[in-house]
């Protein structure tokens, strides 16, 4: 009896350090999502207005924000099975060393080919999404959801934080400072990585389906096999139809912050690190548009939420990164071909054509989401 005693006490001491070692983990991935955010909009803050500096009009522009976003939507596939087949710890190393990389070359950029050539290592830069890896590998399918919708509070901290330390810092000091600043926080956060995050982290769900560790990295048919699995398609297609508005707007922002508000680079990074993730509709100041960004960012921020967790656990875990790298395709995806959507939309309709795009396209997702609830319904009866 007194061994069985000792034995439970032992198990129940165990259990309190791996619980303990879970809530660490986990406060490190949210940490490090903040940073890679904060370190991003530092540099995305100041970026326009570096370009013009160097003489890219806004063609040029476009054009660098066209290759940026394609790189990523390259990427992020490919960094979700790199995480996969090698672990969190090495796509997290992978990303903050590419992110490292980038803020180096976007430094010392005194050129427009360097200011290209610098884009190239964003093709591995998936912080935020390597974070919600490690999330996804140390919670069980019940805790997955109220982990990840952590990550918005992360996000927008990141979005405040970087936005207005970019505008002051390029304001105060000069446009190439919060570059730098973004380079010495990738380099401690792949310190932090190295450190902290486990090289092999817990898995909560039984692997039934094949070893996606016995094909390449590089395998596209693999991505398309989890588009195709039961579930995932509808959800991944709700998603992305209903980021690609915001994602217009947001690539066309930097110009409307010059020419519809006339803001210099501080007032703009003031102003992009209280939206997050915004969208403008019939409004003509700052300050309407202050207030319909509201519940604009509580609705993306659930929709981001819901459509994660569902994506996550619709596939085994040898495959949630390669998930999550999908997700994380939609945002390069707008980047990719929101200069040119965004500035025909700008140039022709003006600031309001954006949000009655966002309306009319959540309308058909409404539609199309009670159509398919109630489809489901009459299965039921059945």
């Amino acid at each position: 009896m007194e061994q069985e005693g000792n034995e439970k006490r032992a198990m129940s001491q165990s259990e309190l350090e791996n619980m303990s070692n879970k809530r660490f983990v986990m406060r490190v991935a949210y940490l490090l999502s903040a940073a890679d955010i904060s370190c991003l909009f530092m540099q995305l803050s100041t970026i326009p207005y570096l370009a013009k500096n160097l003489g890219l009009e806004s063609v040029g522009f476009g054009c660098l924000q066209t290759v940026f976003g394609l790189l990523q939507l390259i990427g992020g596939p490919i960094f979700g099975r790199f995480s996969d087949q090698f672990g969190v710890r090495a796509a997290l190393t992978l990303s903050f060393l590419s992110g490292s990389l980038f803020y180096l070359l976007s430094g010392i950029a005194t050129n427009i080919p360097l200011l290209f050539i610098s884009r190239i290592p964003g093709m591995f830069m998936h912080g935020l999404p390597g974070a919600q890896m490690v999330i996804t590998h140390w919670t069980t399918p019940a805790e997955r959801a109220g982990a990840l919708g952590k990550f918005g509070l992360c996000m927008g901290l990141g979005m405040i934080i970087g936005s207005s330390l970019g505008g002051f810092l390029a304001t105060k000091v000069g446009l190439q400072c919060p570059t730098f600043v973004g380079l010495a926080g990738s380099l401690l956060s792949t310190l932090v990585v190295l450190t902290y995050i486990p090289a092999q982290p817990e898995l909560h769900e039984p692997d039934t389906k094949q070893d996606v560790k016995r094909s390449s990295v590089f395998n596209f048919k693999e991505i398309t096999r989890l588009l195709r699995l039961p579930g995932v398609f509808p959800v991944f297609t709700v998603r992305l139809c209903s980021g690609l508005p915001v994602g217009f707007f947001m690539i066309t922002f930097a110009v409307i912050s010059i020419n519809f508000f006339g803001l210099n680079p501080e007032q703009s990074g003031y102003l992009m690190s209280y939206i997050g993730v915004v969208q403008m509709a019939l409004m003509s100041n700052v300050f309407q548009f202050c207030v319909i960004v509201l519940p604009l960012v509580f609705a993306l921020a659930t929709l981001t939420v819901i459509t994660d967790s569902i994506l996550t656990k619709s596939v085994p875990s040898s495959d949630t990164g390669a998930m999550l790298g999908i997700c994380a395709s939609v945002h390069p995806l707008t980047r990719t071909v929101g200069p040119t959507i965004g500035g025909i939309l700008y140039q022709a309709y003006g600031v309001s054509s954006f949000g009655c795009l966002h309306f009319a396209v959540n309308a058909v997702l409404v539609f199309y989401l009670l159509r398919k609830k109630m489809h489901l319904k009459e299965q039921k009866l059945e």
